[in-house]
């Protein structure tokens, strides 16, 4: 499994980002799909997470209500909508894909909110 994402950028605080992950190889046996983030000088942190079938999925705590994940299947992307983005939200996304036990990770997108 592959993931490329894109879609990070440099945004004034209050404003709104979509990031995609785009998954190739056997994304058919993938089971779940997340994002997680990392900011300078602080660990990896979960974001959100999201089953096969969209039918579940679950947030960190400080980013309830402003972001939400979604996939599209067809097109076998998974995204992150970001909304009522705060300077602390800074970090490079970084988009997960668990298969068969292993966890696949894509490059990192850069997200930069300016205050």
């Amino acid at each position: 499994v592959q993931l490329v994402e894109s879609g990070g950028g440099l945004v004034q605080a209050g404003g709104s980002l979509r990031l995609s992950c785009a998954a190739s190889g056997s994304t058919f046996s993938i089971n779940l799909m997340g994002w997680y983030r990392q900011a300078p000088g602080k660990q990896r942190e979960l974001v959100a997470v999201i089953t096969n079938d969209g039918s579940s999925t679950n947030y960190a705590d400080a980013v309830k209500g402003r972001f939400t994940i979604s996939r599209d299947n067809a097109k076998n992307t998974m995204y992150l909508q970001m909304n009522s983005l705060k300077p602390e939200d800074t970090a490079v996304y970084y988009c997960i894909a668990i298969s068969r036990g292993y966890n696949y990770w894509g490059q990192g997108t850069q997200v930069t909110v300016s205050s």
